[in-house]
């Protein structure tokens, strides 16, 4: 398997999409994720935000990563597509992304449903409108070879039968499913049941552990976390992340976990590495770079 992170852990540092490389450099990391930004946003333009716009030249981008031995693992275009503003605003980010990701080296775009039941429709319209917006995005998936990933991380994704009815929405080699651990457990589900539920579809996964005390607060009551407050290993979750490697591990996955988590500026995603890299060797893993 692959180790990388994503991009947000520094979001609260006001790190740069650079100061990212150069931290996967010194670490030894060689797979990035990061959002992609659809415009001009001011604090990104001052160099206060690790993500990267869609105005940047993707080929121009893949060159400075290399020299940093970087590439990346998947590129994050996950605007709700679930309510009402889905197919107005969420589409032609997705199908701006995916062109984006293919010039960029990049061969994953995660995307998503919102937190929350959309307001103004009833369940069943919103997953027909989800359905006629994700047969439109596979359609440009498949043209670029570019796998779209569904991300666990809202009101529907976060519901196992749910999930499966969106990934039946079409049927493509491009379509696949981002386990996230740590939004199927603040949801209320079982990480490890929802993993070998869908080993067959996982294609990327967001490793995410839980803090005891935000588990307290709102497990059960929220559908996702952006990140959690923890380090990955320090959390409840930490057993369920084990065991969902270890299936994904005797299912064959070669693919990038990508750690998400708070990063205070490097300490504790340090210590997140450190954790998974002996997961690892407890689990006898290898980790590949390529």
């Amino acid at each position: 398997m692959r180790i990388g992170f994503h991009t947000d852990a520094f979001n609260s540092s006001y790190w740069d999409f650079e100061k990212c490389l150069q931290w996967a450099q010194r670490n030894g990391v060689h797979f990035i994720e990061c959002g992609l930004i659809d415009g001009v946003s001011w604090i990104h333009g001052l160099g206060y935000q690790p993500h990267v716009a869609l105005y940047e030249d993707p080929m121009l981008l893949q060159k400075k990563m290399e020299t940093y031995g970087v590439r990346f693992s998947q590129v994050d275009a996950a605007y709700p597509l679930s309510g009402e503003d889905g197919p107005i605003r969420g589409l032609p980010y997705v199908l701006k992304s995916i062109p984006w990701a293919r010039h960029a080296g990049c061969d994953r775009v995660a995307t998503t449903d919102g937190l929350h039941k959309p307001h103004g429709l009833s369940d069943e319209e919103a997953m027909a409108r989800m359905k006629r917006t994700y047969e439109q995005i596979v359609e440009c998936a498949e043209a670029y070879k570019v796998t779209v990933n569904i991300e666990v991380h809202g009101y529907f994704t976060t519901n196992p039968d749910r999930m499966a009815e969106m990934l039946a929405f079409c049927d493509s080699p491009f379509f696949h499913m981002n386990l996230d651990t740590g939004n199927t457990f603040i949801a209320g589900q079982d990480p490890v049941a929802f993993c070998e539920r869908f080993l067959d579809k996982i294609s990327h996964v967001h490793v995410k552990d839980v803090s005891e005390s935000l588990a307290a607060a709102v497990r059960g009551e929220q559908t996702g976390i952006a990140v959690s407050q923890c380090a990955i290993g320090d959390g409840v979750n930490a057993e369920n992340i084990v065991q969902c490697i270890a299936k994904l591990r005797d299912h064959g996955f070669n693919g990038v976990l990508s750690m998400e988590c708070e990063g205070q500026g490097g300490p504790m995603i340090e210590r997140s590495l450190q954790w998974i890299r002996a997961t690892f060797v407890q689990l006898g893993i290898k980790e590949h770079i390529t």
